[in-house]
């Protein structure tokens, strides 16, 4: 039988709050099994972007990485926010090891090309590759990993990539070696039917339903799978359809009962 690992995603909204983060941090490090922690870089990066003067733009709610900005989400992410995260599991006695896709050939991307429509994203990374090894081997020392979303193309060059899509990357390679649970964590309780009502939970997710609640409308006549939850779930079916044994979607506040299986969105293959 193949020893448990969850992987865990956690997102900006409740990096940016330090209250909500404690208390995720706190429940993270309490899990016993060996554990990867994925993080995003909230809207840090944004806010020390305005101070330093450094432009910032967006396509469909997706940074552009330019040079200078690179430099900014790479020393935000693989720095201060990673090394702050590492910093409170210690005080928790929860020896955990910070690093980024760059540190021990862990995440090799290459630059996302143009876009049909002729968009540059920049320095944005497309993972193409996991040293599962590697972080096995990580783990033997550590039970816990924090990664930044920062990987690397294999010839010097640092790329910014999607934090969701790290954690499935992850996820995936792991998944040979580990019973792999993938949990994305946010700021709501699950897939909602009803985006404003956070008691309208859908339980259990699979690719039929999925498909169905793509082409439904809610009570407001909006779209039940809102724009913002879409890249999540394409990932968390992608990493289910890979062979990982489970991906959970629900709030930071309740990885605990997620673990246990009692709440949060279920993704299942079919």
């Amino acid at each position: 039988m193949k020893e448990k690992l969850y992987i865990i995603k956690i997102g900006g909204n409740i990096i940016d709050d330090e209250e909500k983060l404690h208390s995720f941090i706190e429940s993270f490090a309490a899990l016993k099994e060996k554990k990867i922690l994925i993080h995003g870089g909230g809207k840090l990066a944004t806010s020390l972007a305005k101070d330093l003067n450094i432009p910032q733009q967006q396509v469909d709610g997706r940074r552009i990485t330019d040079e200078a900005t690179l430099k900014l989400v790479t020393m935000v992410y693989a720095g201060l926010i990673n090394k702050k995260i590492v910093a409170h599991l210690q005080s928790l006695q929860c020896n955990a090891l910070g690093l980024s896709g760059a540190d021990g050939n862990t995440l090799l991307a290459h630059k996302r090309p143009l876009t049909s429509s002729g968009i540059d994203y920049g320095w944005v990374g497309d993972v193409d590759a996991v040293s599962a090894d590697a972080i096995k081997n990580l783990l033997t020392s550590f039970d816990t990993l924090v990664f930044a979303p920062i990987t690397h193309d294999g010839k010097g060059q640092l790329l910014n990539t999607n934090a969701d899509t790290v954690a499935k990357e992850i996820a995936i390679g792991m998944s040979f070696f580990y019973d792999t649970t993938l949990i994305y964590c946010f700021e709501k309780n699950g897939v909602l039917m009803e985006k404003d009502d956070d008691d309208s939970v859908i339980p259990v997710l699979d690719s039929a339903l999925y498909q169905e609640l793509l082409r439904s409308k809610n009570k407001k006549g909006e779209p039940v799978i809102a724009e913002g939850m879409l890249p999540k779930l394409s990932n968390a079916f992608a990493t289910i359809e890979a062979g990982v044994g489970a991906v959970v979607i629900g709030h930071a506040d309740q990885l605990e009962k997620m673990v246990e299986g009692g709440a949060g969105t279920f993704i299942k293959k079919r």
